[in-house]
């Protein structure tokens, strides 16, 4: 009895997969976007999102400019300890620099590229700072060029794996501003599980 009421159910789901419903929706171009293409320039769409998740963006036109205004940062901040693992910004920036991460004040890096479309920073353990320096210290330092930004999550793990091939790396992070909780008593409370302010300052190149 129970095998023929198997047979039953197997010869309706043939049939079902011989006859499949018809597509509701047909519509629907499944080829197409989900997210329009912006309207402004990508450093403005990203500054915005940015800055709307209580990240703090800074625009520089070049390198000069970029060590005059984390300077004049440093100095309004009192920064005294200050971390960074990468040879270029050590080389670009007149710092007196930490070895210390657990006890430093800020710690700067570069990253892999900004998302516009979330506000996002893209960081991986490819890069000289490694998993730690974007996640221990109280306030985390990000220095990106123009050319790093894209539209879409999408177009930076296309990105990515364009860099990297069969080899990415082992962690791939996605930033997006300080960060932040509402576990308790659904209240917003920054900087529980990372750091407590994120700069992001973008270089025109």
């Amino acid at each position: 009895m129970q095998e023929d009421s198997r047979e039953i159910i197997l010869n309706k789901i043939k049939k079902a997969l011989q006859y499949p419903t018809a597509e509701p929706f047909a519509a629907i171009d499944q080829t197409e976007d989900v997210f329009h293409l912006p309207t402004e320039d990508l450093d403005i769409v990203f500054a915005e999102q940015f800055v709307s998740l209580q990240g703090k963006f800074l625009y520089c036109l070049d390198k000069r400019e970029l060590v005059n205004q984390l300077t004049q940062l440093k100095k309004q901040q009192n920064w005294n300890n200050i971390f960074c693992t990468e040879t270029a910004i050590r080389k670009l920036l007149p710092f007196n620099w930490s070895s210390d991460l657990a006890g430093c004040d800020v710690s700067i890096t570069t990253c892999e590229m900004l998302v516009a479309r979330t506000g996002s920073i893209v960081l991986s353990a490819a890069q000289n700072n490694g998993r730690t320096a974007s996640v221990y210290a109280p306030v985390h330092i990000t220095i990106a060029y123009t050319q790093q930004l894209v539209y879409d999550v999408a177009d930076a793990l296309n990105a990515l794996q364009k860099k990297y091939g069969n080899k990415l790396p082992s962690f791939i992070s996605f930033a997006s501003g300080p960060s932040r909780t509402a576990d308790i008593e659904k209240t917003l409370v920054t900087g529980v599980h990372g750091p407590k302010e994120v700069y992001c300052v973008l270089v025109e190149g």
